[in-house]
């Protein structure tokens, strides 16, 4: 069952959208090994819960996520033991497998600080909404490591291309709201005020769309990247065929002959 109290990070679940958001404002939200692992077991858990249509992973106190913890996380990394390394590194990118396999288009609202995990987060997230605030950094060269951690090389240059995420992932600079928005990784910048309400917006209206649908969509969008032209084409074929044995392509047929607007149930 999805935990809908979780000790680590903040959860709100309402009409079919689950909001989400890191609850250390105080260090503008920076990730800890408890917090990686409870998100991660509860996006692996979001897959089998019906309940929930769409997911907004919010800020919290005017900033997204600032990374790993320098004390909770990097310190005591660097005592570990190359295993005990693998196995962290594992895990975090087990984080972002869960979000991408969850099932649930995840948007992402992004304000002030989202730099290291936070990027990689948002990163993975579906859907980008940020402030003109939002300073969005792929930190791992500043501190010694490589640009390739949690999908960065596969992932980033699919958003924005393969020269500007070289660029990011080689300098560790900070990526600008305006930067991101014309390079396409936000999909829209709105004023601070506005962020919540926006990505809520957003949330709902997906959630009032056919969500087995949107599974089907957000399954092919991570697979064929894999695929030649051909294999895509198939898999989308089956994949049509398949939602077009739902109940809710059934609906959305009568609705249109009776000129109604089509209410989707996921089924």
């Amino acid at each position: 069952m999805l935990n809908t109290d979780p000790k680590h990070f903040l959860c709100r679940i309402e009409d079919g959208v689950a909001t989400v958001s890191l609850d250390r404002p105080e260090r503008k939200n920076p990730l800890t090994f408890d917090s990686y692992a409870e998100l991660r077991d509860w996006f692996r858990d979001l897959h089998y819960d019906d309940t929930v249509k769409a997911v907004v992973f919010a800020s919290n106190g005017g900033n997204f996520c600032s990374g790993g913890d320098v004390h909770d996380i990097i310190g005591p990394l660097t005592k570990m033991s190359m295993k005990e390394l693998l196995a962290f590194t594992r895990m975090t990118g087990d984080l972002v497998k869960a979000m991408v396999n969850c099932g649930k288009p995840v948007i992402a609202a992004i304000d002030g600080i989202c730099v290291g995990a936070g990027a990689i987060i948002a990163m993975a997230s579906d859907i980008r909404i940020a402030t003109p605030e939002a300073k969005t950094a792929f930190l791992f060269t500043r501190v010694g490591l490589a640009g390739c951690d949690m999908g960065a090389c596969a992932i980033l240059p699919r958003i924005i291309g393969q020269g500007r995420a070289a660029e990011l992932l080689y300098t560790g600079r900070s990526m600008s709201a305006e930067e991101g928005h014309a390079w396409g990784f936000h999909n829209k910048l709105v004023a601070a005020d506005e962020l919540a309400g926006e990505a809520q917006s957003w949330a709902a209206r997906i959630a009032a769309g056919p969500n087995f649908g949107h599974m089907m969509t957000k399954t092919m969008l991570a697979q064929e990247w894999s695929m030649s032209i051909e294999q895509a084409i198939e898999a989308e074929a089956q994949a049509q065929a398949i939602c077009m044995q739902t109940a809710d392509f059934e609906r959305a047929y009568h609705a249109f002959v009776n000129k109604e607007k089509p209410l989707f149930e996921g089924d």
